[in-house]
């Protein structure tokens, strides 16, 4: 998630040498500049104590391009040569990675060790969200809001992405039942964007909905598939249109056209109330902390959703199951299938769908590539139960899931998709070993300790209710039958996207 990862360059930021707008030549030479600097940077030799220093032959990129086209057989590989603990060289910061489940808790307690001291550079490089650099006590306040969305709150949300399923599912359930062939990924973008815009922003009133929705989803996701260059600190400058795409988001999202939506949730509420003590209700600054808030609710849940489709079309057995656990709670609770919209479900008979949420978690498990990070505030010793680890200030801790998530003495055959991996006799699984030793970490896409992700819940419940509402009223079949891989632009920032789309087709059920 974003608060994860506070990204940034300890020593060095390219703002000063950017006027606005550069010209081409002040481009060249900020880059010549840049260069300079990150090489001088990437000149550090391992001292004493300090764990195995890997740091590539590229200026600032480091390992990071190895990483990228295989983050998990490197890390793997880098893991069986050097051991559980080695410092990482990566877009022009260094990483110390930890990579034992059972040494995660001596992140999580460490003081010294802080995921929110470069948030506000963080959030300034990506959303344009200034303030934070000089009012600290905002975050505070925002981090408040995050109460709203668990607990009654999170029944209130539902309600809301219900009604929003319904607008988007109805007219559909009038229609005979021909098929209709639609690309997999670009089906879940469009769903998810405006069931999860809808439920949290409100609903648009005046205009035609379909294009404002259109264009804003479009906006979205450009500036979406940049945001990893954005928080690696590349000047937004160097991205095309990336700049006016943003700006142009951040003004949709602003208090004057907020007010144009009717049904705001209650975490949109209460954060446009913290806001406006600390802005004019013109400053467009508000409409870059909503642009935050709709990204984290966003995109990571779109993947999520497509991977769970894809590999339910692709595996009809456990689509089986799923469809009748869902009609044997449909029916428990006295509600039949019938012509129309009907469904109605609470957050705990959610929960007891052990098999639909043990896919959902299988996903996560398979395609978050997210890292886990800390920045040491001062020079310090780490006591680890296998060594003593010296750390340099600036430098960061990471940990990176997915070596726990593939390894084969937790997951059985773990690059395969099972279903019913995390249920045991009809129940949900939660007991997992490493070296005979029960985990109390082995399941991470959303992070842990004080970062983890605020809107996990909502995003879970989102995808279930999404699921139930496709598997009760359609009928749907995989067309592109092939098999897809990850596509890890987005590594270390959670979960993957494909490399390619795929066609299914769906009908509502006779």
């Amino acid at each position: 998630t974003a608060k994860d990862v506070a990204a940034g360059m300890d020593s060095f930021s390219p703002e000063p040498w950017l006027p606005r707008p550069l010209s081409p030549p002040g481009l060249v030479l900020a880059a010549a500049l840049l260069l300079l600097v990150l090489y001088l940077h990437a000149r550090r030799t391992r001292r004493p104590g300090e764990p195995p220093l890997i740091k590539g032959w590229l200026p600032y990129f480091g390992e990071a391009l190895k990483l990228q086209k295989d983050p998990l057989g490197f890390m793997t590989t880098l893991q069986k040569q050097y051991g559980d603990v080695f410092t990482l060289f990566l877009g022009g910061n260094y990483i110390t990675f930890i990579l034992d489940p059972f040494q995660y808790q001596s992140v999580v307690k460490n003081q010294k060790l802080s995921f929110q001291m470069f948030t506000s550079k963080f959030l300034m490089r990506v959303f344009s969200v200034k303030k934070m650099m000089t009012y600290h006590d905002l975050n505070d306040k925002i981090h408040t809001s995050y109460q709203l969305l668990r607990g009654k709150h999170l029944d209130t949300l539902m309600e809301n992405t219900m009604q929003t399923l319904k607008q988007v599912f109805e007219p559909q359930l009038l229609k005979t039942t021909s098929w209709d062939t639609e690309y997999l990924l670009t089906f879940c973008s469009s769903v998810i964007f405006e069931v999860t815009f809808t439920a949290i922003h409100g609903n648009v009133l005046a205009g035609d909905k379909k294009t404002f929705m259109t264009e804003l989803r479009d906006d979205f996701f450009k500036f979406d598939g940049k945001f990893t260059q954005l928080a690696s600190g590349i000047p937004i400058e160097l991205l095309g249109n990336i700049k006016s795409i943003r700006t142009k988001l951040i003004k949709q999202l602003t208090t004057e056209n907020l007010s144009k939506l009717q049904g705001w949730s209650e975490v949109v509420q209460m954060r446009q109330d913290i806001l406006e003590k600390y802005y004019t209700p013109k400053d467009t600054e508000i409409g870059a902390h909503h642009l935050g808030l709709l990204w984290a609710s966003v995109s990571n849940t779109v993947p999520t959703m497509f991977w769970t489709m894809y590999y339910l079309l692709r595996h009809p057995e456990a689509m089986a199951v799923l469809r009748d656990e869902i009609d044997h709670l449909l029916q428990s609770t006295g509600q039949k299938k019938g012509p129309g919209f009907s469904i109605h479900l609470t957050r705990e008979q959610l929960d007891s769908l052990v098999y639909l949420e043990s896919t959902i978690l299988e996903v996560l498990r398979l395609c978050s590539f997210s890292g886990i990070f800390r920045v040491v505030q001062e020079d310090l010793t780490l006591r680890l139960e296998s060594q003593d680890c010296c750390l340099r200030k600036g430098d960061f801790v990471g940990i990176f899931p997915p070596v726990l998530h593939y390894d084969p003495e937790i997951f059985e055959a773990p690059e395969e998709f099972r279903f019913d991996r995390f249920t045991e006799s009809g129940k949900k699984k939660t007991t997992f070993f490493k070296r005979g030793k029960k985990l109390k970490y082995y399941h991470m896409p959303f992070g842990f300790g004080v970062s983890k992700c605020p809107g996990r819940f909502l995003a879970i419940v989102e995808i279930k209710q999404l699921l139930v509402v496709f598997l009760t009223y359609f009928d749907s079949e995989i067309i592109d039958d092939k098999p897809l891989e990850l596509n890890y632009n987005r590594f270390l920032f959670g979960i993957q996207y494909p490399d390619s789309d795929v066609l299914f087709r769906y009908k509502v059920k006779s």
